[in-house]
């Protein structure tokens, strides 16, 4: 019980600290796209690369599958969103990008996304290229050691990135965010507004 408290403390103290860091870069780098280029591989083992972050609003989330809740509640709710959105959303492409590569091999992350969402993608790929990629983006990501190795944690961002039609940086939806806000967000994101 203790532990899932901490947990949950932990996660709202990351949501805001990514919050403020990313409201911290929006206000000075207004209209430049978001990131550095990278050269990932989708769910599918197909390259992608910054470029399927133009031409469309994005929503990107970083995390991981074997996250035991932030990870599945938020793409859970972000494709809810987009259903309820239907129309008002059509343009915006959802991304799922591990800071877990070693075990979210491109097969295990299209297992996981099908199961989520159809609007959804999956990327991975070498993992020292997603790392370079995510700390690009602003993304707090750290390895918490378990019992075993492989019986780990990942302590992350837990804030989805909102790109406009040029890659720009133009907010987030936090964590536990107010359900209308958040289709609020992605409505004007859709609007390029």
């Amino acid at each position: 019980m203790m532990r899932s408290i901490s947990v949950a403390i932990l996660a709202l103290m990351i949501a805001g600290i990514g919050w403020l860091t990313f409201d911290w870069y929006a206000q000075r780098h207004s209209g430049e796209a978001f990131g550095a280029p990278f050269a990932l591989v989708d769910q599918f083992d197909k390259p992608i690369t910054q470029s399927a972050f133009r031409g469309h609003p994005s929503a990107l989330f970083f995390g991981y599958t074997h996250c035991p809740e932030v990870c599945p509640t938020t793409l859970f709710e972000l494709d809810a969103w987009l259903k309820k959105l239907g129309p008002q959303a059509k343009d915006v492409k959802a991304y799922f990008i591990t800071i877990d590569p070693e075990r979210d091999t491109p097969q295990v992350m299209n297992q996981y996304v099908s199961n989520v969402s159809k609007r959804i993608t999956g990327i991975s790929g070498d993992p020292a290229k997603v790392e370079a990629m995510a700390k690009s983006f602003g993304i707090y990501f750290r390895k918490i050691p378990g019992d075993t190795a492989d019986d780990y944690t990942m302590d992350h961002t837990a804030s989805v990135l909102l790109l406009d039609r040029n890659g720009a940086f133009v907010g987030t939806i936090a964590y536990g965010e107010d359900e209308k806000a958040a289709m609020a967000k992605l409505k004007r994101l859709e609007d390029g507004a």
